[in-house]
């Protein structure tokens, strides 16, 4: 397994503008990019996926953090592979932008990506993926010039399921009570697939797929493992 050889300046190169009331947890959370994904919102884009690919049985997470996504699609795929940029305390260290990286190809590749960098994971998501590759992003991903090959290219996208319910997220962890006004959706490109109409993700999932102990097991922050690694 290929690991990162120096992962804090692979970040630095990467990395949004940090704020001037950040403190050194915030930075670091902010130069990762680092906004955790709602386990209930994750399970979304499992049915999705197996919706649309019932075949699917091996996943490729590669920006999983601290497991949101990657602990809760293992009620859904045979074989989930876990891995971020940055260690989380979860999951493997691999650079998924580095294209040399050698790993065997996954049925699909599924994360909630830096967004900046979001359309590099999707390009390399489609090189490296067998059959598909899920991205859970902002809905205002479908503007700008710059993604509309991705979009409407070769390989379109199959899938776009905006959320009905908003799906609250915050720097640097899961915070069950927090609320949001951004729109997110999963956009979903399966090889050799037709576009299909637009799939909501209907009012009601948060329930249906919240968990009773998703709090207890993905609502606490994890702030040592990331600020030891820094002075590393």
């Amino acid at each position: 397994m290929t690991r990162v050889p120096n992962s804090t300046a692979v970040m630095a190169r990467r990395a949004p503008e940090l704020v001037e009331a950040d403190d050194a947890q915030a930075a670091l959370y902010r130069q990762l990019d680092y906004f955790p994904t709602p386990p209930w919102a994750a399970r979304a884009g499992a049915e999705l996926i197996r919706r649309l690919d019932p075949d699917a049985r091996t996943v490729w997470e590669p920006a999983c953090g601290a497991g949101q996504m990657a602990a809760s699609f293992r009620d859904y795929f045979e074989s989930v592979l876990a891995s971020d940029v940055h260690s989380h305390g979860y999951g493997y260290l691999i650079d998924f932008l580095d294209p040399a990286i050698p790993i065997d190809p996954p049925d699909w590749i599924v994360t909630n990506p830096p967004f900046r960098t979001a359309p590099d994971f999707i390009r390399l998501g489609l090189q490296r993926a067998r059959r598909g590759v899920a991205m859970l992003l902002r809905l205002s991903f479908l503007e700008g010039a710059g993604r509309h090959e991705l979009l409407h290219g070769a390989e379109p996208l199959t899938v776009l399921a905006p959320f009905s319910e908003r799906v609250p997220m915050v720097l640097g962890r899961w915070d069950p009570e927090a609320s949001s006004a951004t729109a997110y959706a999963w956009f979903l490109w399966m090889k050799g697939a037709e576009p299909r109409p637009i799939m909501p993700i209907v009012p009601g999932t948060r329930d249906r797929l919240w968990m009773p102990d998703d709090a207890a097991n993905f609502g606490s922050k994890s702030d040592a493992p990331l600020l030891a690694a820094m002075g590393g």
